[in-house]
């Protein structure tokens, strides 16, 4: 974000220009938008950690992320961070592309349009060396001119089979085939519909959307939804189709990621960013005014502005009459194996939905760095009402699921680690206002995903808005195009 510098003068009574309630992701991002106009910022976080939702715990020389910590790598909220230097400070560690769902005895690869043979493949390839780096920027729909192309086009997607490499179908039948080519010439069709298009669309839930896209209903049950649930942490697919058509466009697009490290090396980086003492940690905020942020045990900070960025039920002890949603559920268990049950970096999604895990991947062969060299870490992520299970009989049963997903015996399988959020995705049902008002009055501001999309994009998108608002209430305007709606058509 281009801000002028101007600064205007702060009282004798203020601590800082804004007080920015919560260090988790949206706060932090916020106070880097804001130091970075020449504001001066205090952060309070109540707790002795930083990052939220995107902590690591180590144990035993392993990194566990305490929730999924999915990104993708060209959330434009993400590469236009100020202050992060995401080009030499973060490093992503990219999923193969695509998805593998299982179901019976196959396994059939969803969403890698850069897999082909042909003409579809040429044109793939023209198009990632257009983008320069930015993700994939995908050709016009892929139409096979004969069931012998599309055929050859879905068995054109590798694999191996055995321990340590990734699992392959038995045998590719015609309907797996013609319904993996009808699906990526789907997919190539959404990943070149620009975001005002899909925001355009009449609003469904995302699972009767699914009805009116044109895939085949067997393809939508059963290679779409799961994949789907997955990237919401929905699985009764509730959510706007506005929010899943973006989600999905951006899997399509660049994939996924991992930060290097552990979900919490993003927070870090950021905390590191802001000048020294700007984030206060083990201040419980009990009050918010405009003027100021009352707390437990350290008096009142003074300001001119204050910004919640607490999840919403913190944010409504604060605002009182805030709007709370609902929320999905996620539980992530951790194991550690003595050899990997599949070499590729991919994720793995349960598309017949016969236990309790949703998706799960090899993390230490995304990121190395999350595992002992001597060992292999299995992260998997369980939705729904199961993921309210206690972790014994849970571990038990995810345990049996992944050793039918994986093929291979999970009998020895260490669990190092679950963490259970009740609150870890924000319901977004249809209709959904992805752009709820993070400006409460002059000099009162929220923000956080519940205030824009679940998940770390629309944290950083609601920190970046409600940023605006603030220097906007200031007197400070951002230089040439508004960057709200630059980033908001990306």
């Amino acid at each position: 974000m281009h801000i002028s510098s101007a600064r205007t003068r702060r009282t004798d009574t203020s601590d800082a220009d804004v007080v920015i309630v919560g260090a988790g992701l949206a706060g932090l991002a916020a106070a880097h938008h804001l130091t970075g106009a020449g504001l001066e910022v205090v952060v309070l976080e109540a707790g002795r950690e930083i990052g939220g939702r995107m902590a690591t715990d180590h144990v035993d020389g392993f990194r566990l992320d305490r929730g999924p910590g999915l990104l993708c790598a060209d959330w434009p909220e993400l590469a236009g961070l100020p202050g992060l230097g995401l080009a030499s400070t973060l490093a992503l560690r990219p999923f193969t592309p695509g998805a593998l769902l299982r179901t019976g005895d196959r396994c059939l690869p969803v969403g890698d349009l850069r897999a082909g043979t042909g003409r579809h493949a040429r044109a793939v390839r023209q198009g990632r060396e257009g983008r320069q780096g930015h993700g994939v920027a995908y050709p016009s729909a892929y139409h096979p001119r004969s069931t012998k192309q599309a055929l050859n086009a879905a068995r054109s997607f590798g694999g191996g089979r055995g321990r340590g490499r990734t699992p392959r179908a038995t045998r590719t039948t015609m309907s797996d085939a013609l319904d993996l080519a009808l699906l990526r010439a789907g997919f190539a069709r959404l990943a070149n519909t620009p975001a005002e298009r899909l925001r355009a669309r009449a609003e469904l839930p995302a699972g009767e959307a699914l009805s009116v896209r044109g895939l085949p209903a067997r393809t939508a049950d059963t290679l779409v939804a799961p994949l789907l649930a997955a990237l919401l942490g929905d699985p009764e697919l509730r959510t706007s189709s506005r929010v899943a058509d973006l989600a999905l466009r951006g899997f399509i697009r660049s994939g996924l990621c991992l930060p290097a490290g552990g979900a919490s090396t993003l927070p870090e980086l950021l905390a590191a960013g802001l000048p020294p003492g700007t984030v206060r940690r083990g201040v419980r905020a009990t009050s918010v005014a405009a003027n100021g942020v009352g707390t437990a045990d350290h008096g009142t900070f003074g300001c001119r502005a204050a910004l919640i960025a607490t999840g919403a039920g913190d944010a409504a002890l604060l605002l009182p009459g805030l709007r709370v949603p609902d929320y999905h559920p996620v539980t992530v268990l951790h194991h550690a194996a003595d050899e990997p049950p599949m070499s590729a970096p991919a994720l793995v999604v349960d598309a017949d939905r016969r236990g309790p895990v949703s998706h799960t991947w090899v993390a230490s062969a995304v990121d190395p760095s999350r595992a002992r060299p001597d060992r292999t870490l299995v992260t998997s992520v369980v939705l729904g009402p199961a993921a309210t299970d206690p972790t014994g009989p849970l571990d038990k049963a995810v345990r049996a699921r992944l050793a039918d997903l994986y093929g291979t015996s999970t009998d020895r399988w260490e669990l190092l680690g679950g963490h259970h959020d009740p609150r870890a995705v924000p319901a977004m049902p249809a209709p959904h206002d992805g752009r709820r008002p993070v400006r409460v009055l002059c000099g009162l501001y929220v923000c956080g995903d519940h205030r824009d999309a679940s998940g770390p994009q629309g944290a950083l998108s609601s920190a970046r808005r409600a940023a605006v608002e603030v220097l906007r209430d200031f007197g400070l305007r951002t230089a040439g195009v508004d960057e709200d709606e630059e980033l908001a058509a990306a």
